[in-house]
């Protein structure tokens, strides 16, 4: 990952330099979903996958790894799911289908193509992107630590979760007629 640029409290006309290795020694992946459920309050729940590069490593998630999650959900929220979901390559393979398909407690929504304005998680993403700027941490798992830090102080503001879901503009209760 490289160092986000953001802007600095030094004065103005000196430039502050901070040395980063660019050894490309991997990276931190995440999956993420944001729950809401009638009457209970709005929840994120993810996962972190880090990549150090190693032979026979696996670089992201997998279809199973985004099956445990929805599981995890379906846990956590005991009931059954609407699923709103971008159209990530991953998202919409075979293997994925047949995955969902087993599952009677699972409806997937798949959100138009090119469309990241609808999908909430692309503003925690963002949100979080944005608290890391001007951040150079010494090894992987120090920023890993620090996104996960940052995720669990997410997790406690759901009325900020609750705005990313407003941002989208999707009709989280529709009328009953």
């Amino acid at each position: 990952m490289r160092p986000l640029k953001a802007r600095t409290w030094s004065r103005r006309g000196c430039t502050p330099i901070v040395t980063v290795s660019g050894k490309g020694s991997g990276r931190v992946n995440l999956a993420g979903l944001i729950c809401c459920k009638p009457g209970q309050r709005t929840r994120l729940i993810y996962r972190m996958m880090i990549y150090r590069r190693r032979k026979y490593e696996r670089k992201g998630f997998n279809e199973t790894d985004y099956a445990r999650l929805l599981g995890a959900a379906h846990q956590q929220l005991g009931g059954p799911i609407v699923l709103i979901w971008d159209n990530v390559n991953i998202h919409v393979d075979a293997l994925m289908r047949s995955l969902i398909d087993t599952r009677a407690w699972l409806t997937v929504v798949h959100l138009p193509a090119y469309a990241p304005e609808l999908n909430p998680m692309e503003m925690v993403w963002s949100h979080l992107k944005g608290g890391l700027g001007n951040l150079a941490p010494c090894t992987l798992d120090d920023l890993a630590a620090i996104i996960r830090s940052r995720l669990k102080q997410l997790q406690y503001r759901p009325g900020l979760l609750n705005a990313f879901l407003a941002h989208t503009g999707l009709i989280m209760n529709p009328r009953s007629t």
